[in-house]
């Protein structure tokens, strides 16, 4: 290999996600261009290269990287380039030259030696020296460390990670056991496999095995919803994810269910694998929920009777006999489901509910998993719900990935009755400490709509516990007269039995835009999104429309419609702060999702209030990006403002068009989705009947008849492999 010493002049191109790069070097007076992954440079860095010169048939000579290692700058220009780079923290090319200019070629030793010597410079606070300080610190200590990883595709970030995570003696670590990188948020058993691949570790390498193992499951979990898997299929699994023999796969399971790290429970027909993890969850929630199941209270029926009458007159309102059989089942028990469609009066019982309780004196916590669900859940009562998260004050666990609450078995919550709301989508964990911290009488009243699609998470808890028959479970089936006016809601009810919907009546709020091939769909997509529905209805494009899809992928896709519909609704502007990451582009306007859990987020709201953890599947919008701080804020619709480093944008997706699982929870004025060819198992009712259900004023199907028939006529549910409704009965 030859090398090549320099210093980068510009960035011509870079993709984030694989940290490929193209730059200009100079080098002894001459220009160069540089191919290859060189993730995060900086224009005034200086680099030592080594690769090979290749000829590009339309570029010319390159020089081709495999390998390269940051040098500091020596020169007063050379260091004035690098810090005005934009590579610190509020560093642009004015203070570098203020920095160079005050400090010299001793700039740099003044920064990491003595960087309280930055506040001579004007426009510099003690607080922005300090990061300053610690931002370059961290580059020289992990310079090493980035460079060994960065030879396996590494992104410095990970590799930060890493050396925060193990400390110094990361590197002696992995050459030892790559698979030990798979503690760490962010590295995937695929990128340890890889590593181990490069350092030549045989396929039999117990660790790798035992590693496979655990992600088959943990993947089965977050990707299937599954909380364990047959030890047959896993078996199989794990034959061919890792190349290795049965009896092996079959040792190494023994081997972890020895160690802890899995649990083999008996099922009817086979054995089931669970991770710890999830074996300890579903025990507990099996169990608190059985003992609360044989706690009932006395309940007078003159005075419940008398009690709902009062609540009636207050709110002008007469019940129906089956919402006061659901108020009396939640004054009896301890735990008790309430479920039920779209316009089947939930709401109505819930208030209800909450007046008599009221009128008792009692504390009442109302609850929902997502910030949308909660904000609507005190539209309708009047009364403050807060996230699951929030009422169980969540904070980060030990090692960031994990959360922990600080409301728990120790710190009871502090309240008579809790009611949460969108049940279907509290998955086995949530449910766990959510249960763990429930105070030993007080009353949970479980409401929800068990024909909508499962939590994104693990387990199947709402039809499990419905299942199980051992809470008391009312279903809500009669629509009540002024729901019957919204052909949202009778079309709901049509298509869970399995009948067409009604389109197209011009008086009413369900409608079907015939589209036959799938560039006029998107096309029509993005004209109903920017000006025929905001015209006809006045609402806004981009808040109160969400583009609904069943898949991430094709050109119906959640990726390709973002894309479409962000050009449209919020294209460049000359002006406009603009930040690239990971292929996507995010400016401030943009709808944007969190897209997994991040417990160690701080957010504000308003001048004073602070908290921890933003999660998958909120929605907000970018409403600052800073160069300067190299960070973009995001707010979200609780008013939470979070700012985002940019090193971290990869947490954060467009969300102009959203999957309908992900819109869990959510309400929407307006709910398109495309009606077109898609893989046959998104291609299912129930998740049709939970796009539609996310409406509000006015839903609008874009694409082919027979389509919609196939999505209607599809009644199968892909199954869960979750072991609570068994746990729950009583043998």
């Amino acid at each position: 290999m030859e090398k090549l010493c320099g210093i980068v002049e510009g960035i011509i191109y870079e993709n984030p996600a694989n940290g490929y790069t193209v730059c200009d070097v100079s080098s002894e007076g001459k220009l160069y261009t540089l191919t290859g992954c060189m993730p995060g440079l900086s224009e005034g860095e200086r680099l030592e290269a080594y690769g090979e010169w290749k000829n590009h048939p339309e570029y010319g000579e390159q020089f081709n990287v495999r390998m390269f290692e940051r040098m500091m700058p020596q020169s007063e220009d050379e260091i004035e380039m690098y810090l005005g780079s934009g590579i610190l923290p509020y560093v642009g090319k004015s203070t570098a030259r203020k920095i160079v200019e005050k400090f010299g070629k001793d700039a740099l030793d003044v920064i990491e030696l003595d960087p309280d010597r930055l506040i001579e410079i004007k426009g510099i606070t003690k607080a922005k020296a300090t990061e300053i300080y610690k931002r370059f610190v961290e580059q020289i200590g992990l310079k090493k460390i980035v460079v060994f990883f960065q030879k396996y595709g590494v992104s410095p970030n990970l590799a930060i990670k890493a050396y925060r995570t193990f400390g110094e003696n990361i590197v002696a670590l992995v050459r030892e056991n790559p698979f030990v990188l798979t503690a760490i948020d962010g590295f995937t058993f695929k990128t340890c496999d890889q590593i181990a691949q490069h350092m030549e570790i045989p396929k039999n390498f117990l660790p790798r095995i035992y590693a496979g193992l655990k992600s088959i499951l943990m993947n089965s979990a977050y990707l299937n919803g599954h909380t364990f898997l047959p030890k047959t299929m896993l078996v199989g699994q794990a034959k061919m994810f890792l190349e290795v023999e049965n009896e092996q796969i079959e040792d190494a399971v023994s081997v972890l269910a020895m160690q802890g790290d899995v649990v083999i429970e008996r099922m009817d027909e086979f054995d089931a694998v669970y991770l710890r993890l999830f074996y300890d969850a579903e025990r507990s929630v099996a169990l608190r929920l059985r003992e609360m199941s044989g706690m009932i209270y006395e309940v007078e029926r003159t005075c419940l009777d008398e009690m709902i009458s009062v609540a009636e007159g207050e709110s002008e309102i007469i019940l129906a006999d089956a919402q006061r059989t659901a108020i009396d089942a939640a004054m009896r028990n301890t735990a008790t489901v309430i479920t039920g469609g779209p316009g089947t009066g939930k709401t109505t019982i819930i208030n209800t509910i909450i007046r008599i309780m009221e009128a008792q004196g009692k504390k009442i916590a109302l609850a929902a998993p997502t910030g949308r669900a909660a904000k609507r859940m005190t539209e309708v009562t009047g009364v403050e719900a807060k996230t699951i998260h929030r009422l169980l004050e969540n904070m980060p666990g030990s090692d960031g990935a994990q959360v922990c609450f600080a409301k728990n078995e120790q710190n009871k919550l502090d309240c008579d009755i809790l009611i949460v709301d969108e049940m279907s989508m509290v998955d086995i964990l949530l449910m766990h400490h959510l249960l763990l911290a429930l105070p030993q009488k007080t009353r949970l009243i479980m409401v929800g709509d068990a024909d909508q699609l499962p939590a994104v998470g693990a387990g199947n808890v709402l039809r499990d516990i419905i299942e199980s028959d051992s809470i008391e479970c009312i279903k809500l089936t009669e629509i009540f007269r002024q729901a019957k006016e919204s052909m949202i809601v009778v079309n709901a009810h049509r298509i869970n039995k399995g009948n067409m919907p009604y389109c197209n009546d011009a008086d009413n709020d369900f409608f079907m835009v015939n589209c036959q091939d799938v560039d006029c769909l998107c096309e029509t997509i993005a004209d109903l999104c920017e000006t025929r529905i905001p015209k006809a209805y006045g609402v806004d494009s981009i808040s109160q429309i969400q583009v609904l899809t069943p898949t991430r992928k094709s050109q119906i896709g959640v990726q390709n419609l973002n894309e479409i519909l962000q050009k449209r609704l919020n294209p460049p502007k000359l002006k406009g702060a603009e930040k690239m990451s990971g292929g996507c582009v995010f400016r401030v306007g943009d709808k944007v999702m969190q897209n997994k859990n991040n417990y160690n987020l701080e957010w504000t709201r308003g001048d004073s209030e602070k908290g921890m953890g933003v999660f998958n599947g909120d929605v907000g919008f970018v409403t600052d990006i800073n160069y300067l701080a190299k960070n973009m804020t995001v707010t979200y619709d609780d008013e939470k403002a979070v700012k985002y480093e940019f090193d971290f944008l990869e947490e954060l997706e467009l969300a102009y068009a959203v999957t309908v699982h992900k819109s869990q929870g959510s309400e929407f004025d307006v709910v398109i989705m495309p009606m077109f060819d898609t893989h046959r198992l998104l291609m299912t009712r129930n998740l049709l009947y939970t796009a539609i259900t996310r409406a509000k004023k006015l839903v609008i199907l874009v694409g082919k008849e027979e389509i919609l028939k196939k999505f209607v006529s599809n009644d199968n549910i892909q199954p869960r492999y979750s072991g609570l409704k068994e746990k729950m009965v009583i043998r």
